[in-house]
């Protein structure tokens, strides 16, 4: 053996005499007793303590800005504290066999569960499950959730603890009195009354193996909010639970199979959340929630949220709607008035607070806010935003004239865009035509055809970045021409802040609702109101100036009046199912609008027409009525405020109209309303008439088309004498 062999010999004796069994067999019974030293150590050093205050949930408290009450939310309404026998025997046992099968054979704690815990929270995986029943319960009544190793290590040790001094029956009550069950529910006996409408004594097996199947995801499983993958997973939990109950004997196979799902009732709002109270308690939930505090984090109490509702405002808004709107209604003997929502948002330009809100009839008897939702379109409100993107754009008409209030374009209803590769020919309003019309004539009348040439000038995905700038959620929101009737959907919230931006000359504003919310534990991140100038103060400007010209000569005319200064946009949607007045004044933005809402089960939107026997009920009625009476009150009367508007572009305003192109026949009265396409179709469309306008005057000798049709001259309506306004023109619709 040569000595390099012997060095290796030698080396490779070393490290076996370094590692023999024995020496590793006593390094891993050395660490074990360590490890078991330390464990008796954290034993007997920690202790049950008092319960935490968590278990004994505060009330949210919401204020009005001037602080006075608004509500008061949290343990005092949403918490009950029932005996474990009023929980029926075989609910219990679905929540053991949803959680913890062997609840009633180990002691307390899972070891292998926390152990894969620990593991998972000091390599930052988050949150991990694998705890008992009694290691949840000590974990919600006796510590935090915060997600530590320390706090891992506590809760395994007082679960053992509280498995040896307390009953497996005291530690199940305490764990179903405790946990959090979506809805704002805390306890059993909540959540069985906020789910299914009953007390915890009613709940049947199968709605018990629901709310223990919730406990793993209350929000995503929530059966009213899941989307198509969480109604799937709670379903699954669900029979997982009731399978783990046959497999322990707490249910037979009969039984079993003769249970089906049982589908949660809508929510309802909690007791004392009626009125307006709901909605206004519900949008500010909505904002805390997308500020980053979950509904986990509100509903453990201990918050006072001060909203920007401004308390006179807020009341003068449900009175305006009361005395233009309710008062008219006959909901229950007529079946259309039965269907009309109103929704409003009402905000302070330059701080983007929301300062009322209007969400329906009341929280408790529809509580879906018509201030929030964005299921319906905001028809031409829209179009001053296809002006704004031009203006911004700089740009031409197909004759290569540049854009403004000044130019002229064709007003030919039914006339075909051109330079378009979508063919769309929109019909104007009770399919009248206008002579060469103004961009201002073309705002104040609402006329389709031009603002349907206008998007395709400015180019349908040039207008739609301007609007989204602006504020205009990206919802059902295509690049094509029909665009300019306001097709995608909004929420009077969403064009509260599109407005409020115009009239704080193209600076973003964000409404916000939330004043500041305060708790011992956190803060939330108020919302950032004011924003960068996203259009320039020149378009904006331009674009309010044309908008005071629909509330002093146009359809918005029902909102004038010489107590303030004013600028607004009329909007009536597709087979009338919604109608909008958006309109602002130096100091208050303020949106209103109506929705046709089916009375069925499963809702539904529907005609308003026919609304308190007015026949068409458009933006410039009702919704510009109620505007009108809340603005007047809610700026003390009126306001000797005037708009500073600098840099108004008029555009080039030549002999012939822009562009020339003429429609290939001549437009005919509209007899029955049309569907617009959901899709290009190959041949010009002819949607219905979007918007209300008012009749025009006749002149002694009538204007002609190039076709030879007759059009409307531009006078407004009242100027015109009686039973000279056109043949199918409804009296009074804007």
């Amino acid at each position: 053996m040569g000595r390099a062999d012997a060095r290796r010999a030698a080396g490779s004796g070393g490290i076996r005499r370094l590692f023999t069994w024995r020496k590793i067999l006593g390094t891993f019974f050395g660490f074990c007793l360590l490890v078991m030293g330390a464990f008796a150590a954290l034993y007997f050093y920690v202790d049950v303590p008092e319960a935490n205050a968590q278990a004994q949930k505060q009330s949210n408290v919401y204020k009005y800005s001037d602080g006075s009450l608004l509500a008061r939310t949290g343990s005092g309404v949403n918490r009950e504290i029932v005996d474990l026998a009023v929980v029926p025997k075989k609910v219990q046992h679905a929540f053991v066999a949803a959680e913890n099968k062997s609840f009633y054979r180990d002691q307390g704690v899972d070891l292998k569960g926390t152990t894969r815990g620990l593991l998972n929270t000091l390599s930052g995986k988050g949150k991990q499950g694998g705890s008992t029943i009694t290691q949840q319960y000590v974990k919600n009544y006796y510590l935090t959730q915060d997600r530590t190793v320390t706090r891992k290590l506590k809760e395994l040790v007082i679960s053992l603890k509280v498995d040896q001094r307390m009953e497996k029956d005291d530690i199940l009550a305490g764990y179903l009195n405790t946990v959090y069950y979506g809805r704002g529910a805390n306890g059993i006996q909540a959540a069985a009354q906020a789910y299914y409408g009953v007390d915890a004594e009613d709940l049947d097996v199968s709605q018990g193996a629901y709310l223990a199947a919730l406990l793993q995801a209350p929000s995503q499983y929530d059966w009213a909010y899941a989307n198509k993958t969480g109604k799937k997973l709670v379903k699954d939990r669900w029979a997982y639970t009731l399978d783990n109950m046959v497999d322990e004997g707490w249910l037979t196979k009969s039984e079993r199979a003769g249970l089906t799902f049982p589908v949660p009732e809508s929510p309802r709002p909690a007791p004392g959340l009626d009125g307006q109270a709901g909605y206004l308690v519900e949008a500010a939930n909505q904002e805390m929630a997308r500020q980053g505090v979950t509904e986990e984090m509100r509903e453990a109490g201990g918050w006072t949220i001060t909203l920007n509702i401004d308390k006179k405002k807020q009341k003068q808004l449900e009175r305006s709607v009361e005395a233009e709107l309710e008062d008219q209604l006959d909901r229950k003997g007529s079946k259309t008035d039965a269907t009309v929502q109103a929704g409003a948002t009402s905000v302070d330009p330059k701080t983007g607070k929301v300062l009322a809100l209007y969400g329906g009839v009341g929280a408790t008897e529809h509580w879906v806010s018509n201030a929030t939702r964005q299921d319906y379109q905001p028809a031409s409100t829209f179009k001053p935003l296809v002006l704004a993107s031009a203006l911004e754009n700089g740009a031409k008409t197909q004759n290569g004239e540049r854009i403004g209030l000044d130019t002229v374009y064709d007003g030919t209803s039914k006339r075909p865009v051109v330079g378009s590769d979508t063919p769309f020919a929109p019909q104007n309003e009770d399919d009248i035509s206008y002579t060469d019309p103004t961009v201002q004539t073309a705002l104040n009348k609402s006329i389709n055809s031009v603002f349907a040439q206008m998007v395709v000038d400015v180019t349908p995905s040039a207008v739609k970045k301007t609007a989204l700038s602006l504020g205009v959620p990206d919802k059902n929101f295509p690049e094509r021409p029909a665009i300019t009737l306001g097709t995608m959907n909004a929420s009077t919230w969403d064009m509260a802040g599109v407005y409020a931006t115009l009239d704080n000359h193209g600076k973003k504003v964000t409404p916000a609702i939330v004043k500041s919310a305060e708790h011992r534990d956190r803060t939330m991140e108020p919302v950032d109101t004011i924003g960068g100038q996203v259009i320039s103060r020149a378009s904006a400007d331009t674009v309010t100036k044309g908008m005071t010209g629909v509330v002093d000569n146009g359809s918005g005319h029902e909102a004038n009046t010489p107590a303030y200064d004013a600028a607004g946009k009329t909007g009536t949607s597709e087979d009338n199912k919604s109608a909008w007045f958006a309109g602002y004044t130096p100091e208050l933005t303020t949106v209103v609008a109506l929705f046709g809402e089916s009375t069925a089960e499963g809702g539904g939107q529907v005609s308003l027409t026919g609304t308190a026997n007015s026949g068409r009920a458009n933006g410039g009625g009702f919704p510009a009525r109620i505007w009108a009476d809340y603005t007047l009150e809610a700026l003390g009367g009126g306001s000797d405020a005037a708009f500073d508007l600098e840099g108004v572009e008029r555009g080039e305003a030549p002999v012939r109209r822009a562009p020339s192109t003429p429609p290939a026949q001549s437009p005919t009265p509209r007899e029955t309303p049309t569907e617009e396409p959901e899709e290009p179709s190959e041949s010009p469309s002819t949607p219905p008439a979007e918007e209300s306008s008012p009749p025009a005057t006749p002149s002694d000798t009538p204007s002609w088309t190039p076709s030879g049709t007759p059009t409307a001259p531009e006078s407004p309506e009242e100027e015109q004498p009686p039973g000279e306004r056109p043949q199918d023109q409804l009296p009074g619709s804007r």
